[in-house]
């Protein structure tokens, strides 16, 4: 087998949601939709390695970019085959030489859905180099226009709430949307599906969107996946920030409409005449 041939995956899929019923506000019963959470345990080689805790969208997605931004493969070419089995709960992976890269690393661990993984290791900030300049800066409009396609986006959450959800565009095109229960798990999706695909498929630079907060776990896994410019609808930490800086990632918050606080690396975004009016 070529060293270069992709793994093979399975395509599962699972219910996302599951109708509860619920007393609103005027006293009546009525049936609503919710978010369908469960256990996925992560089998590499055989060896238990971590349980998430996911909606099950792209379980495979998932399982690939979880790997490759802990850094426990160096390469999408190492794992030989994903398989997800959603009766036992459980992902398979084996890998080409039949090893992870996690020598004194932490096993068998349950990634909540919480808002902080606290899964990302010391090590992996200082593997990360700076993202160079751009051909040109990224024009304000473009970022306004990705707030408008997000927000007009038919989700999940729409439906059901209580989840989060990572966005990949090509400038105003957008490529993939994931939702998950935790925004960490979206943006792990999102690495997953980008390192199955074709080497020039996104030629431009890449701009991510998460509804979650910017935190440094975050920061690392945008850098990871070299992307310059990140925006959030929520706020950021100052850990985030003290890792953009260093990364020269430009990190946006509180983006809503037409609003939005730049933190880190201004010079990447080209402002327009009349915002500044």
């Amino acid at each position: 087998m070529s060293i270069d041939a992709l793994p093979r995956i399975s395509q599962t899929s699972v219910p996302l949601t599951q109708p509860v019923e619920a007393t609103d506000e005027r006293g009546h019963r009525v049936v609503v939709q919710i978010p369908a959470e469960r256990s996925l345990t992560l089998y590499v080689d055989r060896v238990e390695v971590v349980t998430l805790m996911t909606l099950g969208a792209h379980p495979e997605w998932l399982v690939l970019g979880y790997l490759l931004n802990q850094k426990l493969v160096d390469s999408v070419h190492d794992i030989e085959a994903i398989t997800v089995d959603w009766e036992v709960g459980a992902a398979a992976v084996s890998t080409r030489s039949k090893g992870l890269n996690a020598e004194g690393r932490p096993v068998a661990k349950t990634i909540t859905t919480g808002c902080g993984q606290g899964s990302m290791y010391a090590d992996l900030i200082d593997t990360l180099k700076p993202i160079g300049d751009l051909p040109q800066p990224i024009a304000q409009q473009t970022l306004t226009a990705i707030v408008d396609r997000v927000r007009q986006q038919e989700t999940l959450y729409k439906q059901a709430g209580s989840v989060h959800a990572c966005a990949l565009f090509e400038g105003t095109e957008l490529r993939v949307l994931i939702e998950d229960v935790g925004r960490h798990n979206a943006l792990d999706s999102i690495a997953g599906w980008r390192a199955l695909q074709p080497r020039d498929c996104i030629t431009g630079h890449p701009i991510l969107y998460t509804t979650g907060r910017l935190t440094s776990e975050m920061i690392i896994k945008a850098a990871q996946m070299r992307v310059p410019v990140v925006i959030s609808r929520s706020g950021t930490t100052e850990m985030a920030l003290e890792v953009a800086t260093r990364v020269r990632v430009c990190t946006i918050g509180r983006a809503l409409n037409r609003r939005f606080l730049c933190y880190t690396h201004p010079w990447r975004i080209a402002f327009s005449a009349e915002a500044q009016t």
